[in-house]
């Protein structure tokens, strides 16, 4: 599955128009569970999905840019952002749009 348009930059997605549900998790090994959860929010926000992975930690199993490619990869989820640089507020801050 070619997942690149899933993977927007900040500057890309400020042009998006509409609310964006933002979720933020380490993705390193993908279950289920995490699917249902992504459907859930979804569900309950009405608005696309962002899931942002976080840095590289200890022990990983993936690298960071293949935890990205995975979670592309459910239907879920419109876009993936990765987040390794940035604390949550500053990339809230960096997708909110500007007015």
């Amino acid at each position: 599955m070619d997942t690149r348009s899933k993977n927007p930059d900040c500057r890309r997605r400020r042009a998006l128009a509409g609310p964006l549900t933002v979720v933020t998790g380490y993705f390193d090994v993908l279950r289920a569970e995490h699917a249902r959860e992504l459907e859930a929010i979804r569900s309950r926000s009405g608005a696309p999905d962002a899931a942002g992975t976080g840095a590289a930690f200890p022990g990983e199993v993936f690298d960071i840019h293949a935890r990205a490619r995975m979670v592309a990869a459910l239907r879920v989820v419109d876009y993936v952002l990765i987040a390794d640089e940035l604390e949550p507020d500053a990339l809230l801050e960096a997708l909110r749009p500007q007015t």
